[in-house]
């Protein structure tokens, strides 16, 4: 049984709060926010306990891992506290928005010899998974292209990308983590295009909201990422991998496959998911009990924080592409 404290009790907090107290093999003894209230709430909910400090967590040696739920400007200072303090961490994404104060992080951490894991779930979603798993048994032979498509149902509230980092580090960043995930190799070169076609006022803190990257690696295998922030049918998640032998696809499941066929339409009727939480609820829960076996049997966790800071520096590339109109090399860890 592995004693859990959650740091953050907002809307992610508590779906890892109900994944953390679901799972046979987890408790949830602490939880943990600034604004009392919520975690007051949340800890009522799942028989835990809410505390005011971090540090009365980090000091009770009964707890094995800490969660991070909080905000992505406190990433950084729980993950060092945690880590000194010789707890296992599964961090939400991303690390930081400053790569700068990613590798400080890493610098005070990489020896402390802890178990971290950092929050990129789609790596378990059930369908992305299997795409990545036949490839890897060479069903299609050997990869070629990778289409990423990555659409959210809306745009967020203008607060929030204010502060976001822009869209490849806040909503991209997953995608450049697929990428590595699917192909099995790092990125060598990035171009990236944008535009404000959804909301212009984006422009004004030098932002876009829709964007196509073409990336390659060193062996020359070629990926198309598509994202934009707003998508009117639903939460839009697919994956195409194109090989020397065939294709594999990943695509967005469904509530049912039942399609209709009239003299109006032939088309599937059901919708598409409204969110990410919805969407990936099953690559939640595959996430944390990755996250339970690697501590149970001591193995390494996955995603680890180094491929945290990798998917950060693909973000960092993207980003001075897009401003600059140019390809951009990637720089080595």
């Amino acid at each position: 049984m592995i004693n859990f404290a959650l740091l953050g009790a907002g809307r992610i907090g508590k779906m890892h709060a109900g994944l953390i107290s679901a799972s046979a093999q987890a408790n949830l003894s602490y939880v943990f926010d600034t604004y009392q209230p919520a975690a007051n709430e949340l800890a009522d909910k799942y028989g835990a306990t809410a505390v005011e400090s971090v540090d009365q967590i980090l000091a009770d040696d009964s707890i094995d891992a800490v969660l991070i739920a909080t905000t992505t400007d406190t990433h950084v200072e729980l993950i060092i506290k945690s880590a000194l303090a010789g707890k296992a961490i599964l961090c939400e994404k991303p690390i930081d928005l400053s790569t700068d104060l990613v590798r400080q992080c890493w610098d005070k951490i990489k020896d402390c010899q802890v178990p971290i894991q950092i929050g990129f779930n789609r790596r378990f979603d059930p369908t992305h998974a299997e795409l990545q798993q036949q490839l890897n048994q060479g069903e299609i032979g050997e990869l070629q292209q990778l289409i990423i498509t990555s659409r959210d149902p809306d745009i967020a509230p203008a607060e929030y990308l204010r502060h976001s980092g822009g869209i490849f580090r806040d909503m991209i960043i997953h995608d450049f983590d697929m990428f590595r995930f699917i192909t099995g190799e790092e990125a060598t070169e990035i171009h990236a295009i944008g535009s404000t076609l959804i909301d212009p006022e984006l422009a004004k803190i030098g932002d876009v909201d829709s964007v196509m990257l073409t990336l390659k690696t060193a062996s020359g295998k070629l990926c198309h990422i598509n994202g934009a922030r707003r998508c009117v049918y639903g939460y839009d998640q697919r994956l195409e991998a194109f090989g020397s032998k065939g294709m594999l696809q990943s695509n967005n499941p469904r509530p049912n496959s039942v399609t209709k066929s009239t003299a109006a339409n032939t088309d599937a009727q059901s919708v598409l998911n409204p969110f990410f939480i919805e969407r990936y609820q099953a690559a939640y829960r595959a996430q944390l009990d990755s996250f339970i076996n690697a501590l149970i049997k001591k193995v390494p966790t996955s995603p680890s924080f180094i491929d945290g800071m990798k998917a950060q520096m693909m973000a960092d590339a993207a980003q001075e592409s897009l401003t600059s109109g140019k390809s951009v090399t990637i720089a080595k860890l």
